[in-house]
């Protein structure tokens, strides 16, 4: 095509085309050929009595993607909530996308650790399982979730590592009648990934790590989009009380599309072809979260200089009381591989 008609066109053509409004079931690619809804539920620290009302609600509001884990210790209430939208018709099992994590202290007991939380979900299988954190912990010592020592620190199991973990991950993809329909990772640095990756079969299908404009981990997500990995955000508001809601660069860009800053915040995201998990039990907030945008060019530049100077360089995980996203060796876990 002449170089000069290229231009006239891409000039011409609506902001509408060149840069669609995303949506909420905004299908993204994963390397197994599947795709990720780009808005989940996420349903970490919500309360037992309130799980089940809002699983249900967010499914009835179109939400088709559902992010859980074992430790979170309500799959329960989830799989009480997907029975009963599949039973009344208000969606199909394979319209849905959920999302389960093998626990620390299941490193060595994989299957089992599935099985688990398939049971508490009342499914058959789930969508993406994600080894929630590359860090195995006894499996009999003395909490079934957080063992600790004598001394307070965590009674981590150094007798396997994260790579073997995924080995025995891996392993669950290839049974006949696979319970897992993709494999993935949680909480991985660059450093995790490269030892994962030295000697993984299967490349994992997600990386999924805290991000938002304060910690935007580009380095995790360049290297992650270099290897086909696809990122899901989780915590895109920051933690409880989060300055960003009040950052004069966020506020901009959300004054300029005449929308709230939350709905900049997740939008973010998509700019970045990253899904993202809004995590809420109240009704109204979870009807608010599927509200996303097209960012352009100029608004991602000013979301992106805000870690410049205001950004995080690091995120502690309050059940292991360590820095889990970028040390190379956190008090005493041999992360090595």
């Amino acid at each position: 095509m002449n170089p000069s008609l290229s231009k006239f066109m891409l000039a011409h053509t609506p902001p509408s085309i060149l840069h669609p409004t995303p949506t909420m079931t905004t299908e993204l690619p994963l390397n197994t050929g599947a795709s990720i809804p780009a808005l989940g539920l996420g349903t970490w620290q919500s309360a037992p009595g309130e799980v089940k009302a809002a699983v249900v609600h967010a499914i009835e509001a179109g939400y088709r993607h559902i992010d859980c884990a074992f430790c979170y210790q309500n799959e329960d209430e989830v799989g009480e909530a997907l029975q009963d939208v599949l039973s009344r018709g208000i969606v199909k099992r394979e319209d849905l996308f959920i999302t389960s994590k093998l626990w620390c202290t299941f490193h060595t007991r994989v299957e089992e650790g599935l099985q688990k939380s398939l049971d508490l979900l009342k499914l058959d299988y789930v969508d993406l399982y994600l080894m929630h954190w590359p860090v195995p912990m006894n499996p009999s010592g003395n909490h079934p979730l957080f063992p600790k020592l004598p001394d307070g620190s965590r009674d981590i199991d150094h007798s396997t590592t994260h790579v073997q973990t995924w080995k025995n991950l891996e392993k669950l993809t290839q049974s006949p009648s696979p319970k897992v329909k993709a494999i993935g990772v949680a909480n991985y640095s660059v450093k995790y990934l490269e030892k994962l990756l030295a000697q993984a079969t299967i490349v994992p299908a997600v990386n999924q790590i805290e991000n938002h404009p304060y910690l935007p981990q580009q380095e995790v997500v360049d290297f992650c989009k270099e290897k086909g990995i696809h990122v899901t955000a989780y915590s895109p508001f920051g933690s409880t009380g989060s300055p960003m809601f009040n950052d004069e660069a966020v506020n901009e860009v959300a004054k300029k599309h005449g929308v709230k800053v939350g709905t900049v915040l997740l939008s973010y995201h998509l700019a970045r072809n990253s899904s993202v998990l809004a995590k809420s039990v109240t009704p109204s907030r979870i009807d608010e979260n599927r509200k996303l945008i097209a960012l352009d060019n100029e608004d991602m530049q000013k979301l992106e200089s805000i870690s410049k100077t205001k950004g995080l360089t690091r995120f502690v995980y309050p059940p292991f009381g360590v820095n889990c996203g970028f040390p190379d060796k956190p008090d005493g876990m041999d992360l090595s591989g």
